[in-house]
């Protein structure tokens, strides 16, 4: 059953529930492409600004625009910040699925809908506020796509009087998104507090939810964990990144061109010491990384699943000539194209023998923002020390949705570049590229520039000796073959220990694995 809208839906509950504070779940249903992430992160980081642990998810559709999406916020005064089952406010602003959205709210939740539309499916248990959505966006001078963009701030003026958000809160989330351009600010500011005072002026409480000041993210910052893996490869030295865009893992990529510029500029020169490359596919990004960290750069890229099928060949490349890479697998559901805005964790067991014949990779496992930052410096640091590929396997729910976390500390852990020979060494030494000397699996290796004649060798991934001289022998591969699971054992003793969690007597244990 429906009702027209200008004739509100009921929802007339006699509600005399306590006030339920800081510990509830908000939904923004919309479509995708509107602009409403900007005014779902306006509630978000408004809410984290007034003390509240929050945490936010979108689902998403893997299109441009049109398809429903849904932005997920929690607060939890407690500081949990798992997504919940089903979420007590709705905010109800695409027409599609608004019957299926309303059909999901808890009795006694709460819609928020655009009064504009004709009808809206009728509840006799939930809570209706209306928003007379263009009306508010006929006051502004905004035209053509901008319209949708402002249209969403009608909401937030709602749900910002509804629950209590200050608009100094809002106004300051605003200006962080819009890094301090005041006039952008300015003209979403005004249709959020239009649509305040209109829901001040029109509205009736009805519903026991509210928001208040509390001290619990003091200190705490608000991130996702590839903006995290971005900065944390600036901190770990990343001079070279070569990729090629695939969701979910581009937004790693727009952090990093954010970051470098501020960090890895010289000062005297203005010059920039670092090149991210936009390649023309997957494989060639990798190529371009293997051939950075050959020359010296420490060399990553940023991928998902069908990318990382891409890349198995040049993968096994890598782990048996030996060079120094890293790639960031923000996976995704597969199969194939698969679900591409869908979390999981799929390239596990795939990434770990990635490469024919026989391949064993180094993985890291990041389980929260701050584990992404330490690692961006960890990952760096195994592939100069053991010369070879590591992935780091983050995803989707981690990788492209805000987490708190506290601050991140500054690396503790000095840039290691491994087995590396001077000129100097070479003459002392003497130098064979792939003989173990220390017994560890590792053998040393020059870089270009290194003037001394014997520091030459030729990088392979046909058969070789401990010379890096082609060879079909047989005991030549089983030398090969036999030292690389020596360095597998030595990479058992570098990477991160795994985290016990011991909490009392217990019958039953869980392994999991990153975000698991």
């Amino acid at each position: 059953m429906s009702v027209m809208a200008d004739v509100a839906p009921s929802g007339e509950l006699n509600d005399d529930r306590p006030p339920i504070v800081n510990d509830f779940s908000l939904v923004v249903a919309t479509a995708n492409g509107t602009g409403s992430q900007t005014s779902n992160m306006a509630i978000l980081r408004a809410c984290f600004k007034m003390g509240i642990p929050v945490n936010g998810k979108n689902i998403f559709p893997s299109n441009i625009q049109g398809l429903p999406t849904w932005y997920h916020i929690r607060l939890s005064k407690d500081g949990y910040i798992a997504r919940r089952h089903t979420s007590e406010l709705l905010v109800a602003f695409n027409e599609v699925t608004a019957e299926a959205d309303i059909a999901e709210l808890p009795a006694g939740g709460v819609c928020i809908y655009n009064a504009d539309w004709r009808s809206v499916p009728e509840r006799s248990d939930v809570i209706f506020y209306g928003l007379p959505v263009r009306q508010f966006v006929r006051d502004t001078d905004t035209r053509g796509k901008l319209r949708d963009y402002i249209s969403n701030m009608v909401y937030v003026g709602g749900i910002s009087w509804l629950l209590g958000i200050p608009l100094e809160a809002i106004d300051e989330a605003l200006d962080n998104h819009f890094g301090s351009r005041r006039k952008l600010v300015d003209s979403n500011m005004a249709v959020v507090r239009e649509a305040y005072e209109w829901a001040s002026e029109n509205w009736t409480k009805r519903d026991p939810y509210r928001v208040e000041p509390m001290d619990a993210t003091a200190g705490k910052i608000i991130m996702t964990g590839n903006e995290a893996a971005a900065l944390g490869a600036v901190f770990g030295g990343m001079t070279f990144c070569a990729w090629y865009p695939i969701t979910p893992s581009t937004s790693l990529v727009d952090a990093l061109n954010y970051y470098l510029p501020q960090m890895r500029r010289d000062e005297e020169t203005g010059t920039n010491s670092y090149a991210v490359v936009q390649a023309e596919d997957e494989l060639a990004a990798i190529g371009m990384v293997l051939g950075a960290g050959w020359a010296g750069a420490r060399a990553m890229t940023a991928t998902s699943g069908p990318g990382v099928s891409l890349m198995a060949e040049f993968a096994g490349l890598a782990y048996f000539a030996e060079i120094p890479s890293v790639i960031w697998d923000i996976q995704r559901v597969g199969p194939s194209t698969g679900l591409p805005t869908r979390t999981g964790q799929g390239d596990i067991i795939f990434s770990y023998y990635l490469g024919h014949g026989d391949t064993n990779n180094v993985l890291l496992f990041p389980a929260s923002i701050a584990e992404c930052f330490e690692f961006g410096t960890t990952a760096l640091n195994l592939a100069d020390q053991l010369q070879t590929l590591v992935l780091v396997l983050s995803d989707l729910d981690l990788g492209m949705n805000n987490w708190m976390s506290d601050p991140f500390e500054y690396p503790t852990e000095p840039i290691n570049r491994g087995k590396v020979l001077t000129a100097e060494e070479v003459e002392a030494k003497g130098f064979a590229r792939y003989r173990d000397l220390d017994g560890d699996g590792v053998g040393y290796r020059t870089l270009p520039g290194n003037e001394h004649p014997k520091s030459v060798y030729f990088t392979r991934g046909t058969g070789h000796n401990a010379d890096a001289v082609y060879s079909e022998r047989g005991d030549d591969w089983l030398d090969n073959m036999d030292r690389l699971r020596r360095k597998f054992e030595t990479a058992r003793n570098l990477v991160p220990g795994p985290v016990v969690d011991n909490r009392g007597t217990t019958n039953v244990g869980i392994i999991s694995l990153g975000t698991t």
